[in-house]
């Protein structure tokens, strides 16, 4: 058994959050955890926003029984949740499971340069808000013939690929990070940012980052691992 010690009952209430979110969206999500020394990540993928959601959680101190220097495993979010000890901090990984596709194909650790354009905080909540109200109004204008899972999925798609500001981030990976409770009313421009390492993006915030394939470039610049 292997015992994560997070570094304080906020850590692990974080954690059990953002676990909790992305089993909102799929009850049989899994999470790819990687560690070394006091730094761990969690990475998941609801698959409602076609993104990367990662949440960096702190440790107290690496692990307990024999896991010495690095951990990387695929598992089940709600077996972790439900193995989450807020009062103790802790937190037990479950067992491995065979990983969906996306856990084999993550954004590279290095190499990220800021991109510019990124808008203000309050500005990009409002880019989500506009864009939710757009997508209810114009499906309920749809006659109930047209109504159909296809067509939600178009305005879906037309509405969330738009980009932000004057940066390739579109707009579904800030919707992601607002839903997941990375974005939040408390932020400053310097608390944000966003960043490019070859054909990914990532929106960085305090609370977790989102990252995501940018589709204007080529298929091979991933990290594979």
């Amino acid at each position: 058994m292997t015992v994560l010690h997070l570094a304080d009952e906020g850590e692990a209430a974080d954690l059990a959050a953002f676990l909790s979110r992305l089993l909102h969206y799929d009850r049989s999500a899994a999470v790819r955890l990687q560690a070394a020394g006091t730094a761990l990540a969690v990475f998941g993928r609801p698959p409602s926003f076609e993104v990367l959601a990662i949440r960096a959680v702190r440790l107290a101190k690496p692990y307990e029984n024999g896991l010495d220097v690095t951990l990387d495993v695929t598992v089940s979010a709600g077996e972790l949740l439900e193995s989450v000890d807020e009062s103790a901090a802790t937190a037990v990984v479950p067992a491995a499971v065979t990983g969906p596709p996306w856990a084999g194909v993550l954004p590279p650790r290095g190499g990220w340069r800021a991109e510019p354009g990124l808008p203000e905080p309050d500005a990009l909540r409002a880019t989500v808000g506009a864009a939710v109200a757009e997508f209810r109004s114009r499906t309920q204008e749809l006659v109930p013939e047209r109504r159909t899972r296809i067509e939600l999925d178009r305005i879906g798609r037309e509405i969330w690929s738009r980009t932000v500001g004057d940066t390739p981030l579109p707009v579904r990976a800030v919707h992601a990070a607002q839903s997941l409770g990375f974005l939040r009313t408390t932020e400053t421009a310097g608390d944000l940012a966003l960043l490019a390492s070859g054909a990914w993006l990532r929106l960085r915030t305090p609370y977790g980052s989102i990252a995501v394939r940018n589709a204007g470039l080529g298929v091979l610049d991933v990290s594979v691992r």
